[in-house]
Formats: structure tokens, sequence, C-alpha cells
């Protein structure tokens, strides 16, 4: 039997910007997980500075926020994958990632060693396909630009090579309606939900 609409999750995440602008209703965040406590029900994320352009998130707040997942779990929907990489910039070629130890954003550069591009999410080359990939004995990273529709391979200088795996991992992307801001209310995993 399916929920009435107001029961649903995902319904609920995309009216809640539009419960934003009621002040008493409560307000919308959005970031970067780049930390997921389990046991806990606690969510670390690098927040977004450029709100007004969906399309074009940066994330780059601190100190990281901690929110504790909503209570009811099915105001949550998927559960979210945590990791370091924050933003891959073409142009400077440079990777942004956080730094758990010293809690703050570090600029590692690569070499680009190949791209290909317009490569969708259904693309055999992505789909099923976990990410990154880390090439020890050619000290190549795969990994996949999901908004961009881009698969790159790149290098980093050896001293980065010792990195943990979640280095070079996007965080998933999520976006929680709350009253107040260490308790999400409802929680929407952007990167794992189609709304379409």
């Amino acid at each position: 039997m399916r929920k009435p609409w107001w029961r649903r999750p995902l319904i609920l995440a995309l009216l809640a910007p539009v419960c934003a602008g009621c002040g008493h209703l409560g307000k919308v965040n959005q970031g970067r997980v780049v930390s997921y406590d389990a046991d806990n029900g606690i969510v670390t994320l690098v927040g977004d500075s450029n709100p007004a352009d969906p399309a074009n998130p940066r994330y780059d707040v601190l100190p990281p926020a901690l929110v504790r997942v909503p209570s009811d779990r099915s105001s949550m929907g998927p559960v979210p994958e945590p990791g370091l990489l924050l933003s891959v910039d073409n142009g400077k070629k440079q990777l942004v990632v956080f730094d758990p130890g010293a809690q703050t954003l570090k600029a590692i550069p690569f070499h680009l060693v190949h791209r290909q591009t317009k490569v969708s999410k259904s693309d055999l080359r992505v789909s099923g396909r976990k990410f990154p990939v880390v090439e020890g004995n050619s000290h190549t990273i795969t990994i996949y630009l999901r908004r961009q529709r881009e698969i790159i391979v790149f290098s980093v200088p050896e001293a980065y090579l010792a990195l943990p795996e979640s280095t070079w991992r996007f965080g998933d992307e999520v976006r929680y309606y709350y009253k107040q801001p260490s308790q999400a209310l409802r929680m929407m995993n952007v990167t794992k939900t189609d709304i379409f």
C-alpha cells in the first residue's frame, strides 16, 4: 500500500525549501558528506557556500557540521556514503579534499592523463562500477564526475599516493530540513535520489 503524498520522504524533502521561507517552520541546508557514524546516526558534512545556484554548489563551509539523522528513518532516504573529495578544478589542475586530521580543506595538484566526456550515469563505463579506481602500478586514479558527465584519469605526486582511497571519492550530497541545526527532521540523499 502506497503512503499518502504527505508521508513520502522525497516529497517532503522537495517541499522543504518552500517551508524555509516561512521562518518558524524551519530551514534547509545542503552539504557533502565526509563522515557517517551509522551507530549514532550522525552525518558530518561540509556545507555549500553557494546555495543560490543549486547547479554549481561550492562545498567549502567550515567547520564541518555534525547533524543527527531523522529519528524516523523513513524521513531519511538512502544512507549517505562518505568521501573526502569535494571538488575537481580542471582549469587549475587541482583537487580539493577535506583533511579530517586538520579539519580543513587541502588542495592537491594533479596531472590529467585521460578524459572521457558525455558519459551518463547509465553508461556501461559507469553503471555498476565503483569509483575511485586506484591503480598502484601506473600511479593513476580514475573517478566519475556526475555533474560534468565525465570520467577522468589522473595522477598525483607520489607523496599523496599513501592517502586512503576515500580521499579520491566524492561523498554523497545531502539536503536536510531542520529547526535545530544539529537535528535533521527530513534528509534527502541528493546523489542517490532520482527525482524524475
